[in-house]
């Protein structure tokens, strides 16, 4: 069927934003909006090679877009320094990006995206317009925060041809972000120039904290037919990194000495002031592995059928070593007077040095926790077909599924006690490290050793899904309908089967091999605390646990109490018309959505009035089942007027809708008898829905030049937060229905503000800069923070490209944002920005050299709490990415 030009560009973000849609290409980018219902030789062919021209191809997308959208093109993705989609995003002006998605801090890779100053849960991920199974290979990310959104950890930039942030939504989109949603688009064998083209790179990359050099490898192969009705394409990478963190933690946050601690008795000007509770010197290291590949099959029976089928696979294997040695203070302050000269500032004891006291039981205590298996992976397959049913109607269909999975099989926990000779600490603001010290520190010693922990976590996050999308096409205003269905069925569960019983392993210890922290240790945070810090290796820990210690696969180590099951089932319809005149074009429709939700979880018995449903070494557990259902009709309507012919005004309003953090609706219940109070899951909370407004002016003042101003609006309904209720329970020890005061996730109201300013402008022939603003005014009810929420946050670059050599250097900085709740306590990440660079050489037609600094600034990532008192500090080094581009 013939379509006009008019209505392809008007169509660009729907033809990416579906399953058997398409960006065309040669070799790394070549980015045309192609729907695969179009023929493929009424589209005009634009070949994008460098920098310049893959911005180009990025603001003509962006410009002929039926809604506001942000997009990056392969060639983008090349010339940053970026080797995840995270790490190419977060230049976007609305896009902030973390390292972390629980509490475990930050590292030196993006991982997770939000947009507009909310969570990272409230914006979605897709790849080809579906779903991606999401996965984790860090404990708490697996069990404890367990979001909704995706670790692009595991997506590689090299599976990108184009990369579609919409900030705004339509009918037909994948309901599930409240914020937005990115969807990454990966190349197809049809759409490749040649009739056989390959790819590949070879290379390196240095991290200059371990020390390491380790390999990069990536390749690609497509071949298509000279009739262009089948095509077969085939991508594999692998690469190979070693991460080393160098932190301080003040692990127990602020402790209060009460009036009832013995130094009450000596010290009452002591009483209700804070210390901080387990300073500690935190040596991180791990060696990373990911490894995959995307495979391809296209084929045109006929002019009016394309068939697709794609399945993609990424795994990343992540060993790591955590060691901590800490002071410990609860062991010591509550019990003991400090030597004179101690100082409180503002009801904290910001300074304080305490003498070794009689038969003390310790002032320092040291961790020690290997996971030598931990580990995630993702992958999906679909099959997609589209059809010109007449010269009226079009449809895509598509069946897929997508499975994530992070497990930690292994965690191998020492404790030793390491110090008894009295030690002291100083405060210094949330801004500069805790200095602390040990009193003839011992070691190594394994004195008060145990071993703990879950031997086994499994976590599974899978969907299954079918849709169906039709376009009529009509003439005059109303250019197309849109209308179709979706049902997908999504499973999230966490298992604990087994564990190992605590063994004595002190003798096994004794005399083990030891290593120690690196010299330059700490060097990066400043201040003064313990660095020449011994530890046991890893594969002394390792042995002696295996050596003490039994695997109990009988059920006596199954830890019900983190074990939960969510099943949702998601039926939506949609309805969408689209609409152009002369200088303008819209969109409207209804989107309804329908989801159905099986709840399972355990909650834990503390007596014996209530006969348990199941038993472990964990304690007793009731099973629970909740079930809910969800329906909502979401409107949306987009507008696009073109003021003149460089000039365009985009109004936009939506509802949009996400449900809850799985962790939300299920975390485990757990209950004081005694005080009538207990923590809790909610598995009644509602989908946080969004009322949106966007309004946007785009001036596209010069060729490869914009300068646009953006609005925008969100007032969350019913967003998650953490409160207080009181609910009825079962009191375990007399069988009574009774109530209890309970601190869980909550329905509340929030709203977002803000505003975003982007300029981009070529200088001359081979130059350019790049630079983004973006101001968020964001709260939830009562004054609350919202999760990711930056005031500020700013984009900086600049370039230089010839037709031998380019380079670029960028900017990246965001405010402090709210983090989370960490031990009932407002949990924020500091200011912070990043700056990193990249240098290129065409050598020859067929060989490029590239040279990315990431990182190269050292930022140290702090971490603090609501009423001030840090929290942590992390120094992850800078690293350096060589490669050898080929392709033919």
């Amino acid at each position: 069927m013939k379509l006009r030009k008019t209505m392809l560009s008007a169509s660009i973000v729907a033809a990416l934003g579906f399953a058997g849609s398409a960006v065309a290409q040669e070799t790394a980018t070549v980015a045309q909006s192609s729907a695969a219902a179009q023929d493929a030789k009424d589209l005009d062919t634009v070949v994008v090679v460098g920098i310049r021209a893959s911005q180009e191809k990025s603001l003509d997308t962006k410009r002929n877009a039926g809604s506001h959208i942000e997009v990056v093109t392969a060639e983008d993705v090349g010339k940053l320094p970026a080797h995840n989609v995270a790490d190419t995003l977060q230049r976007l002006p609305g896009v902030s990006t973390s390292s972390s998605s629980a509490n475990e801090g930050g590292f030196d890779e993006n991982d997770r995206i939000s947009l507009r100053g909310t969570s990272p849960s409230l914006t979605q991920t897709l790849v080809n317009g579906h779903t991606i199974g999401s996965a984790d290979w860090f404990i708490l990310s697996q069990v404890e925060t367990v979001g909704r959104s995706v670790s692009y950890s595991l997506l590689p930039s090299e599976i990108v041809s184009q990369a579609v942030v919409h900030k705004t939504s339509e009918a037909k989109f994948v309901e599930g972000g409240s914020a937005g949603s990115v969807n990454v688009i990966t190349r197809k064998p049809l759409e490749f120039a040649n009739q056989i083209s390959a790819e590949g790179s070879i290379g390196a990359v240095y991290s200059d904290l371990p020390g390491t050099t380790k390999p990069q490898l990536s390749g690609l192969f497509n071949y298509k037919n000279d009739a262009n009705t089948f095509g077969f394409m085939a991508q594999a990478f692998y690469q190979e990194r070693e991460l080393r963190r160098d932190g301080q933690e003040i692990v127990g946050g602020f402790s209060t000495i009460s009036a009832t601690d013995p130094v009450a008795a000596t010290n009452p000007d002591l009483i209700g002031v804070k210390y901080p509770s387990l300073p500690g010197s935190v040596y991180f290291t791990q060696t990373r592995e990911r490894m995959g590949g995307l495979i391809e099959l296209q084929a045109k029976p006929s002019d009016d059928l394309t068939l697709g089928l794609s399945a993609f696979y990424s795994d990343m294997d992540a060993a790591n070593y955590n060691r901590n040695y800490m002071l410990w203070t609860g062991n010591f302050v509550p019990n003991q007077a400090p030597l004179p000269g101690y100082v409180v500032q503002n009801g904290v004891l910001v300074k304080a040095d305490y003498a070794a006291a009689p038969s003390a039981p310790g002032y320092g205590i040291y961790d020690m926790i290997s996971r030598p298996e931990s580990a995630a992976k993702t992958g999906y397959v679909t099959f997609d077909a589209a059809w010109d049913i007449s010269d009226k109607v079009s449809m895509k269909g598509q069946v897929g599924t997508t499975k994530g999975t992070g497990s930690t099989p292994t965690q191998n926990i020492a404790e030793v006690v390491t110090g008894r000779s009295g030690g002291g600490w100083q405060v210094r603001g949330t801004d500069n490290t805790v200095n602390w010290y040990l009193n003839n520190p011992s070691g190594p010693t394994t004195d008060g050793f145990g071993t703990w922990g879950i031997q086994y976590y499994d976590v599974i996050d899978k969907e299954d899904w079918m849709t169906g999308d039709f376009t009529w096409f009509g003439n005059g205003t109303l250019s197309s309908v849109d209308f179709g269905a979706r049902y997908a069925d999504h499973t999230r569960e966490v298992n604990s089967p087994f564990g190992s019983d605590p063994g004595d392993i002190a003798g096994a210890l004794a005399g083990a091999p030891v290593g120690s922290y690196p010299g330059d240790f700490g060097t990066g945070l400043g201040g003064s605390f313990p660095t020449n810090v011994w530890y046991f290796t890893q594969g002394a820990l390792e042995n002696a646990v295996n050596n003490n210690s039994t695997v109990r696969k009988d059920g006596a180590r199954h830890n019900y109490g983190s074990e939960f099951n969510i099943n949702e089932e998601n039926l939506a319809l949609y309805v969408q018309g689209n609409f152009e005149g002369d200088n303008w074009t819209a969109n409207a429709g209804l989107r309804y959505v329908d989801i159905d939700q099986d709840i399972k979880y355990y909650r834990g018995l503390a007596g014996t009035a209530v006969t348990p449903d199941v038993s472990s070494l964990f304690g007793d557990f009731q099973r629970v089942r909740d079930q809910n259902s969800h329906s909502k009709v979401l409107p949306s309507a987009n507008f696009r007027y073109n003021i003149n012919e460089d000039l365009v005004l985009r109004l936009a309003a939506s509802q949009t809708m996400t449900m809850p953090d799985y962790s939300a609706l299920a975390g485990a219940v757990s209950l004081s008898n005694l005080t009538h109070t207990g923590t809790s899951g909610n598995s009644d909370l509602d989908p946080i829905v969004s009322t949106n407004f966007d309004a946007s002016l785009e001036w596209y003042f010069v060729e490869r030049g914009l300068l646009s101003l953006s609005l925008f609006s969100m007032d969350l309904d019913n967003y998650v937060k953490y409160g207080t209720e009181t609910r009825a329970y079962v009191n375990d020890q007399n069988g009574m229905i009774e109530n209890y005061e309970v601190t869980l996730p909550i329905n509340s109201d929030g709203k977002v503000r803000g505003a975003e300013v982007s300029y981009e402008q070529p200088f001359g022939d081979y130059f350019g800069v790049q630079a983004n603003y973006t101001y968020t005014d964001a709260e939830a009810d009562g004054g609350d923070p919202l999760v990711g929420a930056s005031k500020n946050t700013w984009n900086l670059s600049a370039y230089f490209e010839n037709d031998q050599f380019n380079a670029r250097i960028g900017y990246t900085f965001r405010s402090s944002f709210y983090h989370g709740m960490l031990r009932a306590n407002q949990y924020f990440q500091d200011d912070f920005g990043t700056l990193s660079a990249s240098v290129g050489w065409k050598a020859t037609d067929w060989m490029s050299i590239t040279l990315d600094a990431l990182n190269l600034n050292d930022p140290t990532l702090n971490y603090f709490v609501a009423d001030g008192a840090p929290q942590a500090f992390y120094n992850n080094g800078r690293q350096y990415y060589l490669n050898f581009r080929f392709k033919y």
